[in-house]
């Protein structure tokens, strides 16, 4: 709060001066949810603060389709200049940060930077490269698959290559390159992106990128009518960091924590059922279990792997319920992993599932169905401790007895009991029979040898 409270007086005190600041957050990493709300947020504080720029340091792989174009929807909306810059040196815009530093008014990069490899990809998708097959002509020997994923292929690029095109065109950037950065997944470094007109200047760092900034006239639509003179040379630069719940969402939007977090929340649920009143295990599962389901709404997520994630689940909880020999156990094993590898429906860096943390919970999964069907084997090998068959033999005390009938204290509990004889309160008897809730009894001395068989 201290921290806010310098960086709001610091802004006050340049906006006295009459030079409105500048606001800089950094995209770093893959591009997802929590880096469009961060955006959003940014964009919505600079223009009630009235920053003259937001400058937006990338150096990301790429991302979701969804998250970069609802970025692009809000730098195209916004009041407030937006300046992509590639940095540090070394960094890249790739994929989504190509789209994202075409929708800026000003691209700049920092040397030994590059761009571009812009092409959609998906699981099951093949990228078309160079010298590829024209989109939307399939070859006429193809099967009727092949042809149905060369269309939707197709249709995913075209779809591309004309909303980066149409990007290029409000910019007054290279538009061939841009097309071919979608078509032909194709790169450019810094000083070739300048020379070709699709970045506007190159800057070794934020202070050089201010410097050079310094009067540039920034047109915010193509018919010129709003215009801002940047005065950046002496603005005061107010780096926008997330809140905790940018933070909080950055963290359990990651996909493999969402794994994680479920199968936590299906352990903990199950140990609390099975075992009830222990109450941390319940509590436990119960919020992690809601923070994957959170975080699975913030993903693209393919729902056949989700079906498949729960039916193994359900197949644990039978396991556990419904002894099995183990055969319930393997196939929710087997339908958890097939799951986990469908879940997240797309291939953009930083969103997959790592193989070998699939491969860890499977293993975790197949030694909790393994130690629950080893423990129902020896269960089934014990003898019998309790109910009918264990009365059988029992012996027990009289307590009151008359008319053939009476009361009896049989291992510490007090019983309905019959006989044939009349027997006397403190005889010691044993129970030859179990009818009901009644026990039929004989003196101790006398029971017979054969014990009879439960009713």
């Amino acid at each position: 709060s201290l921290a806010l409270l310098a960086v709001l007086a610091v802004v006050r005190e340049s906006n006295a001066a009459g030079v409105p600041p500048v606001f800089v957050l950094r995209i770093d990493g893959a591009i997802g949810p929590a880096t469009a709300e961060h955006v959003a947020r940014s964009l919505e504080r600079a223009a009630r603060e009235h920053a003259q720029l937001v400058v937006l340091e990338m150096d990301t792989p790429g991302g979701l389709d969804t998250a970069m174009r609802s970025i692009i929807k809000n730098i195209l909306a916004s009041p407030t200049p937006v300046a992509g810059f590639v940095s540090p040196q070394g960094a890249r815009a790739a994929s989504a940060g190509t789209y994202i530093l075409y929708a800026t008014h000003i691209a700049a990069m920092a040397p030994a930077t590059n761009l571009g490899a812009a092409t959609p990809i998906a699981i099951g998708l093949p990228v078309p490269g160079p010298g590829a097959e024209p989109a939307g002509r399939p070859d006429s020997t193809a099967s009727g698959s092949e042809v149905s994923q060369d269309t939707l292929t197709a249709k995913r690029v075209n779809d591309a290559a004309a909303y980066i095109r149409s990007l290029a065109q409000l910019r007054g950037r290279d538009v061939a390159w841009a097309e071919r950065a979608v078509r032909e997944s194709v790169s450019l470094s810094a000083s070739d992106a300048l020379s070709r007109g699709v970045i506007d200047l190159i800057a070794v760092d934020l202070n050089d990128l201010m410097r050079k900034l310094d009067g540039r006239v920034v047109t915010l639509n193509k018919s010129g009518a709003d215009s801002v003179k940047l005065a950046t040379a002496q603005a005061v630069v107010v780096r926008l960091e997330p809140d905790w719940r940018g933070r909080l969402l950055a963290v359990v939007s990651e996909p493999s924590l969402v794994l994680m977090l479920m199968m936590i929340g299906v352990y903990g649920l199950l140990f609390e059922f099975v075992n009830p009143g222990f109450v941390a295990p319940g509590v436990i599962g119960g919020v992690c279990l809601l923070l994957a389901m959170w975080g699975l709404q913030m993903l693209p997520i393919n729902y056949a792997g989700l079906g498949l994630i729960l039916l193994g689940v359900a197949f644990f909880v039978a396991e556990v319920f419904v002894p099995s020999h183990g055969a319930l156990g393997i196939g929710g094993v087997a339908a958890f992993g097939f799951g986990a590898l469908l879940l997240i429906d797309s291939d953009s860096p930083g969103f997959g599932i790592p193989l070998s943390l699939i491969g860890a919970v499977m293993l975790v999964s197949a030694a909790f169905v393994i130690g629950i069907a080893g423990m129902a084997a020896k269960a089934r090998r014990r003898p019998v401790v309790s109910g009918a068959p264990r009365m059988i033999g029992a012996s027990g005390e009289v307590i009151e007895f008359g008319g053939g009938e009476g009361w009896a204290a049989v291992d510490g509990e007090r019983w309905k009991v019959r006989a044939e004889q009349p027997l006397r309160p403190g005889q010691r008897v044993c129970v030859t029979r179990v009818d009901g809730l009644t026990l039929e009894v004989s003196p101790a001395a006398e029971a017979p040898a054969t014990q009879g068989v439960p009713q």
